[in-house]
């Protein structure tokens, strides 16, 4: 495998995009697992596997990523929620890597929020934790290490992660700590990058597009993949998709001699 493709896609559970009511569109994951399929992607990370339930609620096993499993022959998984939360919103958690080499060393690492206080249907409440997932594999002899993340979406609490950097700053430590050849995807949810990209470019890591809109219910470049100089990016692209508010990020990279 001289190349190899890296797949980032937010799944929002499993529920499609309906312009006419986004927040109401059914929930299909024969969709969601077409889409991830048609990409023919050698590493998947995706992030919103499932739908958190009344009162934070987390299914066990969780649902949506056991379906994923059974699905996707020939992959290996590793699938984390965050910390379980009673003040959790209904909407997607969990973080999973899929890879068609074996995965080992897998880790996760407490992203914890700021109290910062806001109103969600008329109860005052604050942001639960977040949470990056990592794992190592191997391609003809070459180790990869993956990170996932997703990271609290601070301009919808009237914020934003400069003011509240908390989070960055750990996934940026994570990001020094990589030994070798390293892909960082995940829906980092900042609105406005130059800070972001800066923050990573600091520890050695480029993102491979940073212009084109990757979420529908705003203009903004949400998800991302990032990598570290032992790779080279040969190919990228944003797929639009009815599968999710998010498209497709699909990247293909091969390992600089």
């Amino acid at each position: 495998m001289s190349r190899f493709r890296v797949l980032q896609f937010n799944m929002q559970f499993g529920q499609t995009w309906s312009d006419a009511d986004p927040d109401r569109a059914p929930i299909r994951l024969d969709d969601t697992l077409a889409e991830i399929r048609r990409h023919e992607a050698d590493f998947i990370l995706l992030q919103e596997l499932e739908r958190a339930g009344p009162a934070g609620v987390q299914v066990q096993p969780p649902l949506n990523y056991t379906r994923l499993c059974r699905e996707l022959n020939g992959y290996h998984g590793w699938f984390s929620y965050p910390k379980a939360d009673p003040r959790e919103l209904p909407f997607g958690i969990g973080l999973a890597i899929f890879s068609r080499t074996a995965l080992q060393d897998a880790f996760r690492l407490e992203l914890p929020s700021p109290h910062i206080e806001f109103n969600f249907h008329g109860r005052s409440t604050t942001p639960t934790d977040r949470v990056l997932i990592g794992a190592r594999t191997s391609i003809d002899g070459r180790e990869l290490e993956l990170l996932n993340v997703h990271l609290l979406a601070f301009f919808m609490l009237g914020s934003s992660s400069t003011q509240h950097p908390f989070q960055r700053n750990l996934v940026a430590e994570r990001l020094v700590a990589a030994r070798g050849p390293t892909i960082l995807a995940g829906d980092f949810n900042v609105s406005r990058l130059d800070t972001l990209v800066q923050q990573f470019a600091d520890k050695g890591f480029t993102p491979v597009q940073q212009t084109e809109v990757t979420w529908r219910r705003r203009p903004y470049v949400l998800d991302h993949i990032f990598y570290n100089s032992p790779l080279r990016c040969v190919a990228h692209k944003v797929v639009p998709t009815l599968a999710s508010d998010h498209h497709a990020l699909v990247a293909d990279f091969e390992f600089v001699d």
